[in-house]
């Protein structure tokens, strides 16, 4: 795209870091790990840049499946420290980010009693995975009564459960009457990744002030003399960044960042994952609001998960190259279709029923020839030098341990810095999470207390979509003419206004994909993306070039990565 205005108002930490470019710490990489890393620097007061090519968190962290899990399967590559961290850090996660994190009842369908003993010892040891057996009753029972050790947060979190078939069937009435048994524990949804990212994201610019600067759609290309040259993506201005230690945290695209640099590493070796989101009411009422997570015969970890009024379903992991784009393909559609009639034989589903694909890469080590469902989830950190910059390249990591994985990298950090740790991200609430009502009782007065004249149906909507960070949107409507859109009654006029002001929107799809949720629930339609095209025009200073640019870029991309072909016109309240 080639934009008629070459900035925006709201890119105004774009040319604070043009003017003082200088830091302490360079993070590369606007993913839920850079950020979280960005967030935890500036608390401890550490003069902390981070750049991100694209929109934050539009890479592989935009790709999750939606969920906070221990990670029981795991147990059995082994990771017992990994499986221990995951567990605290979701415990942590439903207490800091409530708003967004919330338990999650999960039930594996079963259909074997033994299948999967004689071969699981052989993966463990060897991490092929051979020729793929369901996991049966048994080896099930032994991994969720391990997990249960780690798991129950001294005992808030319930033991799971087994059913026979017929409680099973009475439990879950749609599911193959074949199977033998389901087994149901709990882990927990995350049902707004992007939205927790943002709100880490600000807690970072709060703290730091001045000597917190993130800046997206700004991507390092290169670099002379430890001096990092970025690019401005909207504009094609490059300038050099200068600091004392850089953080590349660019996930998938690890080793891709560091041969820009001129520090060629071979550190990765993704997998790629992708999704399916159904409108399927039927399918909606048959998981009766639980995960369902459960072994494919071909030995993949799949899931049936219901979210936003629709189903997910997913996933894949099929070893991938990060210098290439990744999409859902047909032959993926045909496999999640397969699985779910595995599971659900009498609800049908169909193409016609999709209203949104993703795909994203995991950053994950390379592996060689280790089977990809085998790849460690574990994280490391590895040590390199950029002229006479040092610099630490973050290898792995998953969006459960991410505060965990920022607290580990930034002492790293700090300890190079010759700094000590002032504050502890342990326990402290994120964004929208801090004084969050915990019974409805509370939610009321939190409502009536904050409500600034507002209905109290819309504050209650707006303390749901963005905890209690309401306020600020609230504040930003109140008094006014704000009118819910023309096209999409659940959001106003004055909402995405305020999302566009302070969110550091550049571009349209940065709206539709992850300031609000438009794009994964299928209600965008071309009438609705104009009329947000309008709002953000008149934000950002858009003439009707740009503006129409902007458009058909979104356009394109919700067609080529999300195989959304877009109606002239959205059913109201979509």
């Amino acid at each position: 795209m080639s934009p008629s205005t070459p900035t925006s108002p709201n890119r105004s930490d774009l040319e604070a870091l043009r003017a003082r470019p200088r830091a302490q710490v360079l993070v590369i990489g606007g993913g839920i790990n850079g950020i979280a890393t960005f967030r935890d620097l500036a608390l401890q007061g550490v003069d902390v840049v981070l750049v991100e090519r694209g929109d934050f968190v539009s890479g592989a962290s935009s790709a999750s499946s939606h969920m906070v899990h221990g990670g029981i399967r795991y147990l059995e590559n082994g990771e017992f420290r990994l499986v221990n961290e995951s567990v605290v850090e979701r415990n942590g996660l439903i207490r800091i980010a409530p708003h967004y994190v919330k338990p999650l009842q999960t039930t594996v369908p079963i259909f074997s009693t033994f299948s999967g003993i004689l071969s699981a010892p052989l993966r463990f040891i060897t991490h092929k995975q051979g020729k793929p057996k369901e996991r049966g009753a048994a080896l099930i029972k032994v991994g969720l009564t391990i997990y249960d050790t780690f798991s129950r947060d001294g005992g808030s979190v319930p033991r799971h459960r087994f059913l026979g078939r017929k409680k099973a069937l009475a439990d879950l009435p749609e599911m193959n009457p074949g199977l033998k048994y389901t087994a149901t524990y709990y882990d927990a949804s995350m049902h707004d990744p992007e939205r927790i990212a943002l709100d880490v994201l600000h807690d970072g610019v709060v703290a730091g002030g001045d000597r917190a600067r993130a800046v997206n759609h700004l991507e390092a290309v290169g670099a002379v003399d430890g001096t990092v040259t970025v690019r401005d993506t909207v504009t094609g201005d490059t300038f050099g960044i200068t600091a004392d230690l850089v953080v590349n945290t660019s996930g998938p695209w690890t080793d891709l960042t560091n041969a820009a640099l001129g520090t060629p590493t071979k550190f990765m070796g993704g997998t790629k994952g992708s999704h399916i989101v159904l409108d399927n009411p039927a399918l909606v009422a048959a998981t009766k609001g639980r995960e369902i997570f459960f072994e494919h015969s071909d030995g993949r970890i799949v899931l049936i998960y219901p979210l936003k009024g629709r189903v997910m379903v997913g996933t894949t992991d099929i070893d991938a190259d990060p210098s290439q784009p990744v999409v859902c393909t047909e032959e993926e559609v045909d496999y999640f279709f397969d699985l779910v009639k595995h599971v659900f034989p009498k609800i049908a589903v169909d193409r016609s029923q999709i209203v949104y694909r993703f795909s994203g890469i995991r950053p994950l080590p390379r592996h060689d020839d280790t089977a990809p469902g085998f790849v460690s989830r574990d994280y490391r950190i590895e040590e390199g030098k950029l002229g006479g910059t040092p610099t630490l390249s973050l290898v792995g990591g998953k969006w459960t341990t991410f505060r965990a994985l920022a607290e580990h990298l930034t002492n790293e950090v700090l300890e190079r810095l010759g700094a000590e740790r002032t504050v502890s991200t342990a326990g402290l609430a994120i964004g929208g999470g801090k004084n969050w009502p915990a019974d409805d009782a509370a939610r009321r007065v939190w409502v009536r207390d904050n409500a600034q004249g507002l209905d109290a149906a819309r504050v209650e909507q707006l303390l749901e979509r963005y905890g209690t960070r309401a306020t600020e949107v609230i504040s930003a409507i109140a008094g006014t003419d704000d009118q819910p859109l023309v096209n999409d009654r659940a959001y106003s006029v004055g909402e995405i206004a305020h999302l566009v002001r302070a969110e550091q929107v550049v571009h349209l799809d940065d709206i539709l994909l992850r300031r609000t949720s438009l794009a994964f629930v299928g209600g965008l339609s071309l009438d609705l993306l104009d009329e947000i095209a309008g709002i953000a025009a008149a934000e950002l200073g858009w003439d009707d070039t740009r503006r129409t640019a902007e458009v058909e870029a979104a356009v394109t991309l919700l067609r080529d990565a999300h195989g959304v072909a877009l109606p002239l016109v959205t059913p109201t309240g979509a």
